[in-house]
């Protein structure tokens, strides 16, 4: 494992990333409110994303200089997206939130952890 996340800019993106879909949730936008009625996801539990993706994003700019920590977060970020995808598919909602949003979220992490924590 590297001393420092080699390279830097993808984990730097994908924090960028969750600090925006964060800010995005603390009041659901449209397309985001959509996505979790469609999925099921409750409406009680929808406070928890904008504290889990900072969290994801804190972790990812720590884990630059703690590389432990940013590989630890980029598998519960994996494992998030995972979940993600397997809510998708038993709702049947197998649109664009699937495909581009999820899958693609997914492989993004899957590329940043790999490339910058394991590499």
């Amino acid at each position: 494992m590297p001393v420092v996340a080699d390279p830097v800019w993808p984990v730097i993106v994908l924090a960028i990333i969750q600090l925006g879909d964060a800010v995005m949730c603390i009041r659901p936008v449209a397309f985001i409110r959509d996505c979790l009625d469609d999925v099921g996801f409750a409406r009680k539990w929808w406070w928890l994303l904008p504290p889990i993706k900072v969290a994801a994003a804190a972790g990812l700019i720590a884990g630059i200089w703690i590389p432990g920590l940013g590989l630890l977060t980029g598998c519960a970020l994996i494992l998030y997206f995972v979940i993600a995808i397997l809510m998708h598919v038993r709702a049947r909602d197998f649109g664009r939130n699937l495909f581009l949003n999820a899958t693609g979220m997914l492989l993004l992490c899957v590329a940043v952890t790999v490339f910058s924590f394991i590499g």
